[in-house]
This record gives structure tokens, sequence and C-alpha cells, in this order.
């Protein structure tokens, strides 16, 4: 794995960070913004890990006893920070808390479990508990080159898997059928984990999450595929494309042609200086003009990095301006329940002058 996609010095920037929110500390438990910070993809377990970033003082990490060989064999182990094993009839959060001292606020991860907050609020009783997040999703938006090169090899095997679809889609076989392969082909394509498999025929189209079932797949239908799934690097993929088995009913493809329009009218928008939610507005009015603006149910996008939906949201309501590195996805999409539905889905990075798409498979209507 490149050094440059967690380098060591992302933890003095993560500490200037805190000093500069006014909190007194990050507690950082296993998940993406411990990952973000050291590189230490650790195992979520009801033992307590969790590194400390004081705003003055050096972080340490707090670690069970019988993880500590996999936390120095981590890339944390380049940190030169102090690892802290604790035993079985240790209390982890009072060492925290004495190591820390008296703070009148420390920030939690965001995905850290409520039992290990509220232990935390226990241990210390003085510190105001607040997000971690709000102090991260400034770093974890703007994506390094060696991140921005990460997303772009999920992209290129998540685009891969596409191109295999059409060769798992025929008429009747059913969805989990075909969700079986194409989980297989994440797998192969390059991924460490399948994060989700959304196969949509006919009417299970119109449902934007739905989940695989034992649906037969009937000629002449539209098939959302929606996947994605995490690389190595722990860097995710997420892409939709739409499918159908047979000539598609005329009224699908009429307005399958006006949803390509939204998509790309929304992609063409994205470069620095515009807010988020102009991109949802770029195409969500596309699909308001051709009368489908009830059917657009969702916002248009979302973040992506360590996580499959992270800041920032294109959505209205966020007025937050793009800058150079931010990634997320562009998908609108058109539901029509009881009869069909469709998406169109791509990753997108913020360069200096434009957005540019890290998936590039046709987004025309697929007939297998």
């Amino acid at each position: 794995m490149p050094t440059d996609l967690y380098p060591v010095t992302r933890l003095a920037d993560v500490r200037e960070a805190t000093e500069r929110s006014g909190l007194g500390a990050l507690l950082l438990t296993p998940g993406p913004d411990l990952r973000y910070v050291t590189g230490y993809d650790a195992m979520p377990l009801e033992r307590l890990t969790c590194l400390a970033v004081p705003a003055s003082g050096d972080p340490f990490l707090m670690v069970p006893r019988l993880e500590l060989p996999a936390a120095e064999h981590s890339p944390a182990s380049r940190l030169g920070i102090e690892f802290v094993p604790w035993d079985e009839t240790d209390d982890p959060y009072a060492q925290v808390a004495a190591r820390l001292g008296s703070l009148a606020s420390v920030g939690l991860a965001d995905r850290m479990w409520a039992m290990q907050s509220l232990r935390f609020r226990d241990a210390m009783p003085g510190a105001e508990q607040r997000l971690a997040g709000t102090v991260l999703r400034e770093l974890r938006m703007r994506k390094s080159p060696a991140e921005a090169a990460a997303l772009a090899e999920a992209g290129a095997a998540i685009d891969s898997v596409h191109n295999l679809v059409p060769g798992f889609l025929k008429a009747g076989r059913t969805e989990r059928e075909v969700g079986k392969d194409i989980a297989e082909a994440i797998v192969a394509a390059g991924h460490e984990r399948v994060d989700f498999v959304i196969v949509g025929s006919g009417p299970n189209g119109a449902s934007p999450h739905h989940e695989l079932s034992d649906r037969v797949i009937q000629a002449g239908e539209p098939v959302v595929v929606d996947i994605g799934g995490t690389m190595p690097t722990g860097y995710c993929s997420d892409s939709t494309r739409v499918y159908s088995v047979g000539e598609a009913p005329a009224e699908f493809v009429a307005y399958y042609a006006v949803l390509k329009r939204a998509q790309e009218a929304a992609c063409d928008h994205v470069r620095p200086g515009v807010t988020c939610e102009s991109v949802d507005a770029a195409a969500r009015e596309v699909i308001e003009e051709a009368g489908f603006g009830d059917r657009f149910i969702h916002r248009t996008g979302h973040g992506i990095g360590l996580e499959t939906h992270e800041e920032p949201y294109i959505v209205s309501g966020n007025t937050e301006l793009i800058e150079p590195g931010f990634a997320f996805s562009i998908e609108p999409g058109i539901y029509l329940p009881g009869r069909h539905g469709a998406r169109i889905e791509d990753i997108v990075i913020c360069s200096e002058t434009a957005g540019e798409l890290l998936n590039n498979t046709t987004r025309e209507l697929v007939i297998v």
C-alpha cells in the first residue's frame, strides 16, 4: 500500500485541527476516522481500541494486549506514538481519562459505539462530548492525489464488473442469482469486500435501495444494477447502470433519456466554487422540466472515500462550496412505483478546473 495514502504527517494535521477547534482531544475508535488518521484498520470489538489525540500533548493508542501485535504490524507503527496495552481486568476508559487529565470537551469518533461513548462519559464527567467529525470533515473531504488515485483504482475495478453484467442478466434468472455472480466478480476485480449489490428488476427498480430477491427477471424488463465494494486501500467504489433484458417499454426509454441528460448536466456543472446544492439543482431542473420532479425522491449524491457515504452531500440546502479534491457521486434517479425505475451513478472528483469522472462505462441503456 502506498505510504503517501496514509502519510505520517496526517497525525500532526489532525492535532493542529483539534487545537483550532477548541476541543481538548479527539478519541478515535475502530472505523474510518481511525483508519484515516493512522492507516490502522482495527477490528471493532467490545474491547476498547482508541487513539487519543490531545490538542496539547502526545497522542497515544490504547489497545487490548491481545490486539497489540496487529497494531504493531499496522501502518500506525510508523507514527512514533506510544502504544498502551491494557489487560482484561483493566479499565481502559479510566486509563485514557487519567492520561488526558481534566478536559472541558472531547471529540468522539462519529462511528463510536454508544456503549463506548457512555463509558467515556462516566470516565470523563466534566468533558462535553462532541463529534470528531466536526474536526476531521475538513481534512477528509479534500482528497490528496494519493486518495484520488485510490478512488480511481476503485472506479476502474467496479467498471470492470459492470462490463460483465450483460453476461449475467438473462430472462428466467432471479435477482439473487445475478447478484451472486456480481458479488463474486467484485471480489475478483480486486475489491477486499463487497459492500452492496442491488439488482432491481422491473417494478423493483423503483425502490432505490432494493434488496436482492428471488424475483425472476422477465423479458422486456429494465434492471437497475447498483454495486460497490472496498479496495485493499480502504477506499470505496460505487456505480449504477441500467440494463434491459430485451427491448424496454417505450415510456421507460423516454424517461431514461431525460435521466441521462440530467446526470450529464450535473457532471458538467462540477467545478471549484460552485455549491453542492447547485449540482443537485442542475440535475433536478432537467427532471422537473420533463415532468418527473416528484419521481426523483433522493439527493443527487454523496461524498465517497473510506466510506461509501460521507461528506459532502450533494443536496438542496448544502451551500458548501466545492473545492479541488472533493469526491462524490452524481446519481439522479426517476422511479415509477409498481412499474420500473432508473438511476445513473458516477463518482466525480473535482480538479482545479472541473469535475473528472472516475467511472467510464457507457451511460446508455444497455440492451442484453
